[in-house]
């Protein structure tokens, strides 16, 4: 073990500028934790291009590592829960923003943060789904558990070609749903019915820019990572009783809505927080997703070395990136 890690660091310039890339630091620098996880993978996404950007709603202090996902295996621990040489993974909890986080080859943090690999996932495929899968998976569950039957009608994906969409459609279709994904990319149509979806439609399908308060009934239920109007448009064509899993802004903030889908069709709007979900329910739904929920995950990553991270960083920050991309570390 040397009293030096590798990582992904960006700092702010004397001028104001914003510095990124690949650096030596100490290891007297990383956060405090009772765990030391030596970094195998980890992935891009979207708040990650966010922090590696200097984003000041993501990152207030710098020096910083982004990563909000890493795996690999636990190098040291003061924990009762893990074992030097035991293989875990962290998603969330203010990793790679708060803190520190999984672009680097060695991580500290509180033991409480892990998830032990389950039987079934590699730690790649661990970070094919991380906190984009995590997040999907939270949705298709919030559907289930707000009773939208899985023989009710159509249930709607937006932003299907991202990461988090992607893995909602193939994790919806595979928990019995009939998906229709929405996606601005026509070429992404193909990889989105081969993850489930029946069908695939624009954008234009669900961004109703009318004030009506209601529209007509066609989803039995969504899963949003988009926001704004788009969100508000779904809430609106969602049937009765049906359940709308909101996780994405990218749309805006703003939700321009009345309150006539929840008092005359009885809709419902479930929030989805990846970041701060309990472990014990975070570690049951990991089990799910390496068991009756697996995926065949080879199609949806592509794999890009952590010093060439900068061209996907500025390709999802402009809408460009298609399914999910994993980091060898």
């Amino acid at each position: 073990m040397t009293d030096r890690f590798t990582a992904y660091v960006v700092t702010k310039t004397e001028a104001g500028g914003v510095s990124a890339g690949m650096a030596e630091l100490p290891r007297d620098d990383l956060p405090p934790g009772d765990v030391t996880l030596r970094v195998e993978w980890s992935s891009l996404n979207y708040k990650d291009a966010l922090a590696a950007t200097a984003h000041p709603g993501v990152v207030r202090r710098f020096p910083h590592v982004p990563g909000v996902d890493a795996a690999g295996t636990i190098e040291r621990s003061d924990s009762p829960r893990f074992r030097p040489g035991d293989r875990a993974f962290v998603t969330g909890y203010g990793l790679g923003a708060e803190r520190w986080g999984g672009w680097a080859d060695v991580v500290r943090l509180p033991a409480e943060f892990l998830v032990p690999l389950p039987d079934g996932l590699t730690l790649r495929e661990s970070m094919i789904l991380g906190t984009a899968g995590f997040t999907a998976a939270l949705s298709v569950e919030a559907l289930l558990r707000h009773d939208v039957p899985t023989d009710g009608g159509e249930i709607v994906v937006t932003g299907a070609s991202g990461g988090v969409g992607s893995l909602a459609v193939a994790l919806a279709a595979r928990a019995g749903y009939t998906v229709v994904a929405v996606s601005g990319k026509p070429q992404a149509a193909d990889m989105l019915r081969g993850l489930g979806a029946s069908r695939v439609v624009g954008r234009e399908e669900v961004n109703d820019a009318s004030k009506k308060p209601l529209l007509s009934a066609r989803w039995a239920g969504a899963i949003d990572t988009v926001g704004g109007n788009t969100l508000a448009t779904l809430l609106r064509s969602t049937a009765r009783a049906g359940c709308v899993a909101a996780s994405g802004l990218v749309g805006g903030v703003d939700v321009p809505l009345t309150v006539h889908p929840f008092i005359l069709r009885g809709v419902t709007l479930a929030g989805i927080d990846s970041d701060q979900c309990p472990l014990e329910r975070r570690i049951a739904l990991w089990n799910r997703l390496a068991g009756e929920w697996r995926l065949d995950l080879a199609s949806l990553a592509r794999e890009v070395a952590l010093a060439e991270i900068g061209g996907p960083v500025a390709e999802i920050l402009a809408g460009g990136v298609v399914g999910r991309v994993v980091v060898p570390i």
